[in-house]
C-alpha cells in the first residue's frame, strides 16, 4: 500500500527537503496522520472479517434440535451480513486509496514541475549572466589586443613596407 515518494496516502511526505516547517511539513504530518487512520481502518475490517467468517464457522455446525439450528442459522446470517460490511467498508477504503493518489499525485506532480521550472528559470539567470560576463571580458581583452596591435612596432613595419 506505501508507494513511495508520490506523495499520496502512502508517501509519507512530499519534497520535505529543508527546515522541517512550513506548507510541505504540515504536508507530511497530514499524509502521516491519513496513513495512520486509513492503516487502522483496514486492520479494524480485516479483523471483523476474520473474526466474524471463524464465528460463521463454529456456529455452522449442525446439530439436532430444531430450535437450536433456527438460532443458529440467524447467527450465521447475522455474521455473513458483518462480513459483507466489512468487505464493503475494505472496498469504499481501497476507492478512498485510489481517489486520495490520483488527486495528490496529480498536486505533487504540479507542485515537482513548478520546483523544477523554478530551478531551470535560477539556471537560465545564472547562465544569462555568465555569458555578459564572459562577453564583457572578451570586449575588453579584444580592445586591449587592438590598442596593442596598433600601438606595435611590427604594424608600423607592415605599413611601410606596403
Amino acid at each position: 500500500m506505501n508507494k513511495g515518494g508520490a506523495g499520496g496516502v502512502g508517501g509519507g511526505g512530499s519534497g520535505t527537503s529543508g527546515a522541517g516547517s512550513g506548507p510541505t511539513a504540515a504536508a507530511a504530518a497530514a499524509a502521516a496522520q491519513k496513513q495512520k487512520t486509513l492503516l487502522q481502518r483496514v486492520e479494524g475490517d480485516i479483523g471483523n472479517i476474520v473474526d466474524n467468517f471463524s464465528h460463521l464457522v463454529n456456529v455452522s455446525r449442525v446439530n439436532d434440535l430444531p430450535v437450536r439450528n433456527s438460532q443458529e442459522a440467524f447467527m450465521m446470517e447475522m455474521r455473513a451480513a458483518r462480513m459483507v460490511q466489512a468487505a464493503d467498508s475494505l472496498l469504499k477504503l481501497v476507492s478512498e486509496l485510489k481517489q486520495t493518489a490520483i488527486f495528490s499525485g496529480f498536486a505533487s506532480l504540479n507542485d515537482h514541475v513548478e520546483q523544477r521550472t523554478a530551478e531551470f528559470n535560477q539556471q537560465a539567470e545564472k547562465t544569462d549572466h555568465m555569458l555578459a560576463r564572459i562577453g564583457d571580458e572578451a570586449a575588453a581583452n579584444l580592445k586591449e589586443l587592438e590598442s596593442h596591435y596598433f600601438t606595435s612596432a611590427e604594424r608600423e613595419n607592415q605599413t611601410l613596407q606596403l
